[in-house]
């Protein structure tokens, strides 16, 4: 809200009305003009629907951070039509191959572009194999964007360091997904991406949240076609296990398969440690060790197995 000059009376805040008009602030009490001349920053059409908001705007689409100069260029598309969506002439269509050649030559003129749009192309190829989603690939395209502003790319495999903000998103967005499970879906090795994982997080200084097993069990039960009693019951086994300090230093995808075994026990739900396992992507023998542990701490009913 604007204030009044110095060398007049203040005016009360509710008493100032704006004149859309004049384009003025004026005191509702006195009648003096307080501001005037203001711009008008809204559009100069009115549009009493949705729809006809929808239509009359002439915006452009939002910043895209998965694209490597964030969707602020043009594309020539691939499909060789004309406006009307008619086929174009073998001699137009070589036309059109050569400006798209030239248009994605202006798009990447650095090397810093071209290291963003290559790492882009594998974000997205690594996601689509992931079903990740699309809030969770801009978190990842900023964190990669930041480790290139700082030189960490550098020296680096880019499939390692897109693999690791990847890894870090989800981790970010307390999304379910190991690190062995992004690996396998790249040619660096999970020792490689750890270490460029440990790199950004210390670097860029991004906040981590400590990985929880609940966040795991709803992803590994639908994938298994277990009932909801079943994920209940195994968020309550976890619970119980973090109160008594079971869960340090676990993995958090072992302790989930475990909880969810011994809940399937319960409830009927014939599930084998191996069928578990392979879901949760960690080995059988580590979901045996949690379900021993589990049980003989908890004192839970479940016969061993």
């Amino acid at each position: 809200m604007p204030e009044t000059s110095a060398s007049s009376t203040p005016c009360p805040p509710d008493k100032i009305v704006f004149d859309e008009e004049r384009g003025e602030f004026i005191c509702s009490e006195t009648g003096e003009v307080i501001e005037e001349r203001i711009v008008d920053q809204g559009p100069e059409w009115r549009a009493f629907t949705s729809e006809e908001k929808e239509k009359r705007s002439r915006v452009g689409g939002p910043l895209n951070d998965t694209i490597h100069d964030r969707g602020l260029s043009t594309i020539i598309d691939w499909r060789d039509k004309d406006a009307m969506g008619r086929t174009i002439s073998p001699k137009r269509r070589l036309d059109v191959l050569r400006w798209r050649k030239w248009q994605i030559r202006a798009r990447i003129q650095s090397s810093a572009d071209r290291n963003l749009a290559q790492a882009m192309n594998e974000l997205e190829r690594i996601s689509n194999l992931l079903n990740i989603p699309k809030s969770v690939r801009d978190e990842a395209a900023k964190i990669y964007r930041k480790a290139v502003e700082k030189g960490l790319v550098r020296g680096r495999s880019i499939e390692s360091v897109v693999a690791a903000s990847i890894y870090a998103a989800c981790r970010r967005t307390k999304m379910a997904r190991t690190l062995d499970e992004i690996a396998q879906y790249t040619k660096a090795n999970r020792k490689e991406i750890a270490r460029c994982y440990r790199l950004l997080i210390k670097e860029l200084d991004v906040t981590v949240p400590v990985s929880d097993p609940r966040d795991y069990v709803g992803r590994i039960a639908s994938l298994l076609n277990l009932s909801g009693q079943t994920i209940r019951d195994a968020i309550e086994i976890i619970e119980k296990a973090r109160q008594r300090g079971l869960t340090a230093g676990k993995d958090p995808a072992g302790l989930a398969a475990a909880a969810l075994y011994i809940a399937a026990v319960k409830n009927g739900e014939k599930r084998t440690q191996k069928e578990i396992a392979q879901v949760a992507g960690v080995t059988e023998v580590t979901v045996r060790n949690r379900y021993k542990e589990l049980i003989n701490e908890l004192k839970l009913d479940v016969p061993l197995s």
